[in-house]
């Protein structure tokens, strides 16, 4: 059976394997700090987690694994990061060290493979996908056999927390890190505040003093960060406000500048990959060639990262006239918003996209996942999103929704575990040893 449409095979029509909610309320609630966790996201996020796993070919994983490699090795070189940093501010060209955590690329699944959308660096939902996937279950031995789904769970956070460490290694070598802060703008009403405290759940087993705050609530005197009148010698950072540029972040960003506090992921790292204007560069052939790309890595990036451009209002009416074949980002937006699909575009969204810098992809129509929800087959969009660190794939995920972008309002979507077909020994022997699987186990 061809593998990819096997996958495409299971997604319309396998209900086999589902969330056992008693074993994802444990996994959520592992200790005191975070008791009722489960039931607070049902409540306040109750579509959250989809009901149902995502099956994807093991070729589309091994392609999507390549093109991050192709990216990886694009934004090592000194050619690229001229390039791209010169739209950015002063805040973001120097370089501290740390990478990033986190770094989320998102990919649409198209005729010809995985189609790249957009790379992020505070991509949210790691702990929350590595609970969900130890909170299946598959109803036959069949299904068992058939698939497999993320694995390597038991040390999955041990290697979040080893990454932590190692940003702070990077910029401060061996001494000793103590404490963390997670920061956000009014985090308890975040969307994905539960992830946070499991965070500072993780962070404290691990010795680590760990506070969840509002950037308001930090002070910078004496080379220190500080809150509450304790030292941060880390901020994980997920501000949307990439650059630390707006008043409310002030107090950090002067802490960063000056190299007071550790911060991750940081304005250079967004700079570097996350900048929307940086799909310009990565999906034009001439710019590659211009940077010294090698054709090899200049072709998986041309065949996966769709064509992008800037939006130019002298060019308004060729804008308006095509605009069916393309998908309206704004440069520094997050989340779907403000973002427009141009078939579903008004001219008042369409001024307010000439006023704003934007950029325009190329549409690349999202795969589906059908559910059964209510008694009825109802078929739903979804994403992949691979959350990455020093070019290892340290998870799969998939998103399930409605609607023209990503979101959390869909009925029955949401997170959802990625499952693949085994593993063959001639695929491992063949595997680019810079890269890892996205964790998996057999499904049980």
């Amino acid at each position: 059976v061809n593998p990819t449409s096997l996958a495409e095979a299971l997604n319309r029509s396998c209900r086999c394997i589902s969330v056992d909610e008693t074993r994802l309320r444990h996994s959520l609630e592992s200790s005191v700090a975070t008791a009722g966790l489960y039931a607070s996201i049902l409540e306040h996020q109750p579509h959250l987690f989809a009901a149902s796993p995502v099956f994807v070919s093991r070729e589309h994983i091994d392609r999507l694994q390549r093109v991050i490699a192709a990216i990886e090795s694009v934004v090592a070189s000194e050619a690229y990061r001229e390039r791209v940093l010169c739209w950015a501010p002063q805040t973001a060209r120097t370089d501290f060290g740390p990478l990033g955590v986190f770094l989320g690329y998102d990919f649409h699944l198209g005729p010809s493979g995985p189609q790249l959308i957009e790379i992020n660096t505070n991509a949210g939902g790691a702990l929350l996908n590595t609970a969900l996937a130890r909170a299946q279950q598959a109803c036959c031995t069949e299904i068992e056999r058939l698939v497999t789904g993320p694995r390597g769970l038991a040390s999955l956070e041990s290697d979040f927390l080893e990454m932590f460490r190692s940003e702070w290694r990077l910029q401060r070598g061996d001494a000793p890190l103590r404490t963390v802060a997670i920061v956000d703008q009014t985090p308890e009403v975040q969307y994905l505040h539960p992830e946070f405290l499991l965070f500072q759940e993780l962070f404290r087993k691990a010795g680590l003093e760990a506070v969840v705050v509002d950037p308001s609530a930090l002070s910078y005197a004496d080379a220190e960060l500080r809150s509450g009148g304790r030292t941060i010698d880390l901020v994980y950072n997920r501000l949307t406000d990439f650059h630390l540029a707006e008043p409310a972040s002030a107090t950090l960003r002067d802490a960063y500048v000056t190299g007071a506090v550790v911060v991750t992921p940081n304005p250079h790292a967004y700079a570097l990959y996350a900048d929307k204007r940086n799909l310009t560069v990565l999906s034009d052939a001439a710019e590659l060639r211009t940077l010294g790309v090698t054709d090899e890595l200049a072709e998986t990036l041309l065949s996966s990262v769709p064509r992008t451009r800037l939006v130019n209002a002298a060019d308004a009416d060729a804008w308006w006239q095509d605009r069916k074949q393309w998908f309206f980002k704004p440069v520094a937006g997050y989340g779907g918003k403000a973002a427009y699909r141009g078939d579903k575009l008004t001219r008042g969204a369409f001024a307010g996209i000439l006023a704003r810098p934007y950029v325009a992809q190329e549409i690349v129509a999202p795969s589906e996942r059908t559910i059964e929800l209510d008694g009825s087959e109802v078929p739903l969009k979804l994403d992949l999103r691979s959350y990455v660190y020093q070019g290892r794939v340290q998870l799969l995920a998939a998103r399930l929704y409605r609607g023209q972008t990503t979101n959390f309002r869909t009925a029955g979507g949401g997170f959802a575990p990625v499952f693949t077909e085994p593993k063959s020994a001639a695929s491992d022997h063949h595997d680019d040893p810079r890269q890892v699987e996205s964790p998996t186990t057999t499904a049980r």
